[in-house]
């Protein structure tokens, strides 16, 4: 059952009205955050991920179909992705140091750079059109998976399965001896 408040936001969200966020917060803040410290541990970085999300929510306000999911269900999916992104990426972060000695930024040459896949873009045309699609989203435009599949409202095992696919395809034109 839908409350009145639950009518409001989703009318307010639909229409880009900034008194939807304040609502929100009131009324889920807690909950999502509760949601987030199921996940991050720390206070000061699970707020950061509230943070996050409620910008999220804003952003991504006009795809929420009340038809698919309830409000909160959208907004728990949300808060947990959220939550899940920070850790990996904290966990990244932790194992990568930079190495400045042994850089090779400045060495560079153009024999040094593999001239076959310079124009990758020209060759992901060739592709189908449903490919090229969540290959731009994901390697060009640095989506996750899941963001992909939010931001192109296509289910998330079909992301993946297209991926594969298009990537199949391009290994074809790069590397037509192993087939």
């Amino acid at each position: 059952m839908i409350t009145s408040i639950e009518k409001e936001i989703v009318a307010l969200l639909q229409k880009a009205d900034k008194k939807a966020i304040s609502l929100l917060y009131e009324n889920y803040a807690d909950a999502l955050f509760g949601v987030i410290k199921k996940v991050i541990t720390d206070d000061e970085t699970a707020q950061d991920v509230l943070q996050e999300c409620f910008v999220k929510i804003w952003r991504y306000a006009k795809k929420y179909d009340p038809a698919k999911a309830k409000l909160f269900t959208w907004l728990y999916r949300i808060a947990y992705n959220t939550a899940i992104d920070k850790v990996r990426s904290q966990k990244n972060k932790s194992g990568k140091e930079v190495q400045i000695e042994t850089s090779t930024v400045y060495t560079f040459t153009a024999d040094s750079i593999n001239q076959d896949v310079l124009d990758i873009r020209k060759h992901l045309k060739t592709l189908d059109e449903k490919y090229q699609i969540v290959i731009n989203a994901l390697f060009f435009e640095g989506m996750t998976q899941q963001e992909a599949s939010d931001e192109l409202n296509i289910p998330l095992g079909t992301i993946k399965s297209r991926l594969k696919i298009g990537l199949r395809e391009l290994k074809k034109i790069y590397d037509p001896q192993n087939q």
